[in-house]
């Protein structure tokens, strides 16, 4: 028995998220049974991070057991085969068997994408969130320093979020803007479920001159979801990369010039 790391990206517009759930297509489920035909037995997949409906990922890592002896060329190539064309498995890895996709990363980077310009955007329809109203993205960069650190982050938690804790050390959030787009990137060791999207929709509001910086730092600090802006939407959010210790040896986050024109 072997363990094999993989690393997948996805377009999750056609999906329900990551999670296999009964009747509904999912990332998981399409994943599991290409790597399946390869494997010649089933396979279970365990990943780094459950995506919700309609987010995307260029840097999901997942792993599975298997019997079965095949080249790293050949779960690649041989998976993308019976894979939709909007799900590929981008690189296989050998790893110990003490490797776990979700409690050996160390951090999780997001990325989310806004298109601010008056029209709406035709191509990105379903691969950013649309703000036609200006945004300024330095006051959202501003106010977004103010939850760097080890926090309670219970205002960005959806109210079905299933942690434990709410605590969650962020690293580094950065916001800036490309011509017409905007991104919001955020690492830390993990997140909660909205998280992400949660501080997008603060910093969305912030950017458009409803709130002061400081009402980062305000909602934070009160730890209650219900004075918190609006859920940003799932359309605009990506799985970037998943860091680990190096000793594992997995190959390198995508650049972060991904996405970002």
């Amino acid at each position: 028995m072997v363990r094999i790391a993989v690393g997948v990206e996805y377009d999750g517009s056609a999906y329900a998220g990551w999670q296999v759930q009964s009747g509904l297509a999912t990332v998981q489920q399409v994943t599991e049974r290409a790597l399946a035909q390869i494997a010649a037995q089933p396979v279970s997949l365990t990943c780094a991070g459950r995506t919700d409906t309609g987010v995307h990922a260029c840097g999901q890592v997942a792993h599975f057991d298997t019997d079965s002896l095949r080249s790293m060329r050949s779960w690649v190539l041989g998976t993308n085969s019976e894979l939709p064309s909007d799900v590929s498995v981008s690189w296989a890895r050998v790893v110990p068997a003490h490797f776990h996709a979700r409690f050996s990363a160390e951090a999780r980077t997001y990325r989310y994408l806004i298109v601010n310009r008056l029209a709406r955007p035709a191509l990105l329809a379903s691969r950013a969130a649309w703000v036609h109203r200006p945004l300024d993205h330095e006051r959202m960069e501003q106010a977004a320093q103010g939850l760097v650190g080890e926090h309670d982050f219970s205002a960005f938690r959806a109210a079905g979020c299933q942690a434990r804790s709410p605590v969650r050390r962020l690293e580094r959030i950065t916001v800036e803007r490309c011509g017409e787009r905007i991104l919001i990137e955020v690492t830390a060791n993990a997140f909660l479920h909205h998280m992400m999207r949660n501080i997008a929709g603060l910093l969305i509001s912030i950017g458009k001159g409803q709130a002061p910086v400081e009402w980062a730092r305000e909602v934070l600090a009160g730890r209650d979801r219900s004075v918190n802006a609006a859920t940003a939407p799932a359309a605009g959010l990506y799985l970037l990369s998943v860091r680990y210790p190096q000793a594992f040896a997995l190959p390198a986050p995508a650049p972060r010039e991904v996405f970002a024109a």
